[in-house]
């Protein structure tokens, strides 16, 4: 087996990885979105999150920890499309926030 092998095996290994992990960490914040849903009286549209930023940045102990902010869609009335965000910092979510919506009272 030459470098080159050995390099691209890795390569492909990380990439593997890589996409799993990220599956993985999706599911969780998909769960937490469905929960912080249902908690706030509101539906989860698409049954779906969106990674739409990710950084570095250090936690409160110093710690340089992967930053990552999901967006969701939620209705509250059936009728408009709001959104919403969860923020994670390393393994934990820090932070869910729900756009300002019209509030639907039970029919």
């Amino acid at each position: 087996m030459t470098l080159g092998t050995l390099f691209w095996l890795f390569v492909a290994g990380f990439v593997i990885w890589y996409w799993w992990r990220g599956k993985a960490i999706k599911d969780f914040v998909l769960q937490a979105a469905r929960q912080y849903c249902k908690k706030m009286d509101v539906m989860l549209l698409d049954d779906a999150v969106y990674l739409r930023g990710l950084w570095f940045k250090r936690d409160a102990q110093g710690q340089l920890r992967v930053w990552r902010r999901f967006l969701f869609d939620f209705t509250s009335t059936g009728d408009e499309r709001y959104g919403g965000s969860i923020i994670m910092l390393g393994q934990r979510i820090t932070h869910m926030e729900l756009e300002p919506h019209r509030y639907s009272e039970g029919e």
